[in-house]
């Protein structure tokens, strides 16, 4: 492995991808990494011990040790600008929700690094499950910035494909070590190459594409898309399940996950022809109902399924899909078979806690899915009848069915 002694990425977010992906990558590819967070518990404890463990959850448990961290307190704005300023590289794992607090620091260190040396670029990696992250973060760092700043030579806005899971880890697990983070093995971070402004780090584990656009699609389309079946399909077919491998253990469920994700593989094929082939696509698919069936991550149903307003957004996983197969006026029907069995799901967390947000999403689809299709997921019903048509029927079906105990 090559090592990059005194190169620095500055990292905002000491959350679970952060810490068992993104920093691990870096720090173990020879990088100092500095964390910027909120939650102070973890920025003081990173800077207390200089090190924290990634247990690796697979056919056996292996302990990695992540050494030369640090971690800098988000609300200490000069200490923030100063790390960006003298940053080699910048990445960004916050989740959607927290990248609106996180440009504004991001803009202010691209001005202080500007003035201290205005031929000085900087690559920021945007670590999140985002469709056209970087066209986002262009706009939103534009409205901070003064007109004259030269945000297309200095700054490489690096879209990924998360493709790492990393469960919700148990209260016990928090109070063990608030450091520790649980993963899988899976440690390849898809970055979009041509977005560069330097010399892309020589990391093991990093896998730079030309055609970033068609592997985003691929995660969100397959990966998010099959994790979504999995939960809504899996809840359907019985509530008392609580993790995937549940789930993925009845043929009758795992046969209807794979078809999807298959139709959803057909759709990308149409669109993106010369990116990938029947045959990758459908190993793509296979390896990853292996990964979701890894008993050691235990990951749940609830946590795969939750945060329903977003999941079922106009560009996310299932409406998105659906939304591609019209342009290419390519079959649906097991996506939307998906998207409807959403509106029964009701896991909750290890407390019998719904996600918060869910409750708005249960209060939307008392009214139907007519309505969830318009208000959540954005289509319109004049333009698209057939689609609204065909998932009313689907609505009757799940409606005049045992949901306890649902077969396919």
């Amino acid at each position: 492995m090559a090592k990059n002694p005194h190169h620095k990425l500055v990292l905002f977010g000491a959350g679970k991808i952060g810490r068992s992906f993104i920093g691990q990558l870096f720090s173990r590819g020879g990088y100092e990494v500095v964390f910027i967070d909120t939650f102070k518990p973890v920025i003081d404890e990173l800077n207390r011990r200089g090190n924290y463990n990634v247990i690796i959850k697979g056919d056996q448990t292996q302990v990695l040790n992540i050494g030369n961290v640090r971690g800098v307190y988000a609300l200490d704005s000069d200490k923030v600008t100063d790390e960006i300023a003298t940053a080699d590289t910048l990445a960004v794992s916050v989740g959607i929700a927290g990248l609106g607090a996180v440009i504004p620091l991001i803009a202010k260190g691209l001005l202080a690094r500007y003035q201290a040396d205005p031929e000085n670029p900087l690559d920021i990696i945007i670590a999140e499950n985002l469709r056209n992250a970087a066209e986002y973060m262009r706009q939103e760092l534009l409205r901070q910035l003064p007109p004259l700043y030269p945000l297309p030579k200095l700054v490489g806005l690096v879209e990924t494909s998360i493709g790492k899971m990393v469960p919700i880890m148990l209260e016990k697990d928090v109070e063990e070590d608030i450091l520790q983070v649980f993963a899988e093995p899976y440690n390849t971070l898809i970055l979009d190459k041509l977005a560069f402004k330097n010399q892309i780090p020589v990391i093991s584990g990093l896998s730079p594409k030309e055609n970033m656009k068609a592997w985003v699609d691929r995660k969100l389309f397959i990966h998010n898309l099959g994790h979504a079946a999995t939960a809504y399909l899996g809840y359907l077919y019985n509530h008392e399940f609580i993790y995937l491998y549940e789930a993925l253990g009845m043929p009758e469920i795992k046969s209807t996950v794979r078809n999807t994700m298959l139709q959803a593989a057909d759709i990308l094929l149409c669109k993106y022809p010369d990116e990938f082939t029947v045959e990758s696509l459908t190993a793509h698919i296979d390896d990853l109902l292996n990964r979701f069936r890894n008993k050691a991550l235990g990951d749940t149903i609830f946590r795969v399924g939750c945060d329903l307003m977003r999941k079922l957004g106009p560009e996310d996983r299932l409406a998105g899909a659906i939304r591609l197969a019209i342009d290419q006026i390519l079959p649906y029907d097991k996506i939307l078979y998906v998207l409807v069995s959403s509106c029964y799901f009701g896991a909750t967390d290890e407390n019998g806690k719904r996600f918060p947000g869910d409750e708005e999403f249960i209060e939307k689809s008392s009214k139907g899915i007519k309505f969830i299709l318009s208000d959540v997921c954005g289509f319109d019903a004049e333009l698209h009848p057939e689609l609204y048509h065909n998932a009313k029927i689907l609505e009757q079906k799940l409606s005049n069915r045992s949901i306890i105990q649902h077969r396919f």
